[in-house]
């Protein structure tokens, strides 16, 4: 008969080295803060409601005959200013219609003192037209006593707005966006020196597809907007080019329109079937930037008059900025009053824990300040403290593994391992919720919402990375000293403070060193 064999317990594999983890997690922070400081980011940007802005009201109305106000063309537009915000980097805007039916007004609220450059960009109609030049005349004339050319093949009504229109009055350089497409038009030019007579639009906006901004490297250095048309536009415009190049001037020119006003006016010297084109018209970056960004996201269907301009006074904002810093100082001491009285001294990793996760949010606050425009709400600072408790399960998770392991008469250094391998899970697939939560908030909500999802995702990222590369390898390292290993009163890991049996009350001190 054989004899029973005693079985043989496989010591538990420590997983990876701690100083590995440890000096992973310095390597990321002072990346952060080497990024910072070449960013020259010194400080976190804030956002309307905590450091003011500007908000203003736009009336909608009908910009022609087959544009009526609804509230279908109300949502559209709201859509496309959305976009147009979004596309300059301006985070935590608000765009918003207030209102019921057709009675609607639109209010966009954007932080910082860029708010009204902003604002004017936004409310553009972004009516873009290429129209033929029937007629071209210097500013004033017609005005004062200066003759103004008549031009053939026009009615006498229109030659008499042509002799009429005066550039140099800054009413008439505005642009409105209310030019029928169909009709012959006097225009002006957008720097007020020439006014037109232009012929029917024969290629629109709508048939833009692509539109980007650019520098000319080989000529004065000037900014231009490139534009790529569809497939009906490119047919448009190839038929367009083609019929003018043989015309005298100025009948040969191609007046580019914006809202009304003729950005340029260049001659066409042969077709151009490949469906590009380029508006010039001394352009700094900034307007080339913008003209492309209003083009590329469509023209607004409707016109709009301007109302009420706010500049928001931040003075609430500091109250509020106060009160939610106030409440996270609170809840942070709160958990760590909590983790200190309860776990005692294995609170030391609460406490590191914490304090790097904070200077890591910190850090990355500065820095996707200056790379994405991130700025911070009130409702991001709701974020960050709903996150607090979100980082304090992960620590009771694994703590509490700890706990159950050494119940089971398992050493500190066995138990730290087991219980890791058991509550990683649990910290991963509760996070991985939360990240699923944030993720569906900031895609399907707008405002203030998007700030609380995307500081809780980024929050919840940064507790993922410290459980793993910072209060992981921290306890393996306190499981080594003695104070812990023996089971002392104040560490937190005493017979009494897990709720061992008597019998089961010592821990052992019998393993290997650790590894470094």
């Amino acid at each position: 008969m054989s004899t029973p064999q005693t079985p043989v317990k496989t010591p538990v594999k420590t997983s990876g080295r701690p100083l590995r983890a440890l000096t992973m997690l310095a390597v990321i922070l002072v990346g952060l803060l080497g990024t910072a400081l070449i960013q020259g980011a010194d400080s976190v940007r804030l956002g309307l409601d905590l450091r003011g802005g500007t908000s203003v009201t736009l009336q909608p109305r009908a910009s022609n005959d087959a544009n009526k106000v609804t509230s279908e063309a109300i949502d559209q537009a709201v859509s496309i200013i959305r976009q147009r915000v979004d596309s300059l980097g301006v985070a935590e805007s608000e765009v918003t219609a207030q209102g019921s039916g057709t009675n609607r007004q639109i209010v966009i609220s954007v932080p910082g003192e860029s708010g009204r450059r902003v604002v004017d960009l936004v409310g553009q109609t972004a009516e873009l037209r290429f129209r033929q030049v029937l007629a071209e005349s210097s500013a004033l004339a017609g005005i004062g006593g200066g003759e103004a050319t008549p031009a053939g093949g026009v009615s006498a009504d229109i030659n008499a707005r042509f002799a009429a229109l005066d550039c140099t009055n800054p009413a008439n350089l505005q642009g409105t966006g209310a030019d029928s497409p169909s009709e012959t038009i006097v225009a002006c030019a957008r720097t007020g020196t020439t006014k037109y007579i232009l012929g029917p639009a024969e290629v629109l906006g709508q048939q833009v597809s692509k539109a980007s901004a650019g520098i000319d490297q080989q000529g004065a250095s000037a900014w231009f907007v490139s534009l790529t048309f569809d497939g009906d536009g490119t047919r448009a415009f190839g038929a367009q080019t083609a019929r003018v190049t043989s015309l005298p001037s100025p009948q040969n020119q191609v007046a580019i329109v914006l809202d009304g006003l003729v950005v340029s006016a260049p001659s066409i010297r042969e077709a151009i079937p490949s469906g590009e084109a380029q508006i010039t018209g001394s352009f700094s970056q900034v307007e080339a930037q913008d003209l492309a960004n209003v083009l590329k996201y469509g023209s607004l269907p409707l016109a709009f008059d301007r109302g009420e301009v706010q500049q928001v006074s931040p003075t609430l904002g500091e109250d509020q900025l106060r009160a939610g810093l106030l409440a996270g100082a609170l809840g942070m001491g709160l958990v760590l009053i909590f983790s200190v009285a309860y776990y005692r001294g294995l609170g030391i990793a609460i406490v590191g824990s914490l304090g790097i996760a904070a200077a890591m949010l910190y850090l990355l606050f500065l820095v996707l300040g200056k790379s994405i425009g991130f700025t911070l709400t009130l409702a991001g600072i709701a974020g960050a403290i709903v996150a607090i408790g979100v980082t304090a399960d992960s620590f009771i998770v694994y703590f509490e593994r700890i706990r159950d392991e050494l119940r089971e008469g398992k050493t500190l250094r066995t138990a730290v391992e087991t219980g890791w391998s058991r509550a990683r899970r649990t910290i991963i697939v509760a996070d991985i919720v939360s990240l699923i939560a944030a993720f569906l908030l900031y895609f399907f909500a707008v405002g203030g919402v998007r700030g609380f999802a995307f500081t809780l995702g980024l929050t919840t990222l940064i507790d993922l990375l410290i459980v793993f590369l910072f209060t992981k390898p921290i306890v393996t390292v306190l499981a080594r000293w003695k104070f812990f290993a023996s089971g002392h009163p104040l560490s937190g890991l005493s017979p009494k403070s897990v709720g061992m049996k008597e019998k089961n009350a010592r821990i052992s001190q019998t393993e290997s060193p650790l590894e470094a």
